[in-house]
């Protein structure tokens, strides 16, 4: 869930900055956006998809084997998005060197554990 507390908390280690990244932006997944948002449009097709399928009173299984499909693609988009942060924004870190490094380390470590438990 998100709220206020844990969107202050993020902000306390998200890199707002632009830096030179060949105009990739400022986040690992800058240079790759129209096909994130292009992905996520999909996504939310297919959860659209559900709610049509809820309307019309489709089968329980044929809605839990969409759900699944549904879940599936954010996983998948959550698995990239986090392969992104770390080859951008930790490594960047790391070559600066000093504290940020540990912010971002313990900052992706909180990201994978949010993923592990969903």
């Amino acid at each position: 869930m998100v709220t206020s507390e844990t969107v202050a908390a993020n902000d306390t280690h998200r890199d707002t900055g632009h830096h030179a990244t060949g105009g990739a932006g400022p986040h690992g997944y800058s240079k790759d956006k129209d096909s994130h948002l292009k992905r996520l449009r999909r996504i939310e097709g297919q959860v659209r998809g559900l709610q049509r399928m809820v309307d019309e009173d489709v089968y329980c299984i044929d809605i839990l084997t969409q759900v699944s499909a549904s879940t599936k693609a954010l996983q998948s988009f959550a698995l990239q998005l986090l392969e992104e942060h770390l080859r951008h924004c930790v490594a960047r870190a790391a070559e600066q060197g000093g504290p940020e490094i540990d912010a971002k380390v313990e900052e992706a470590t909180a990201a994978i554990a949010r993923l592990l438990r969903t």
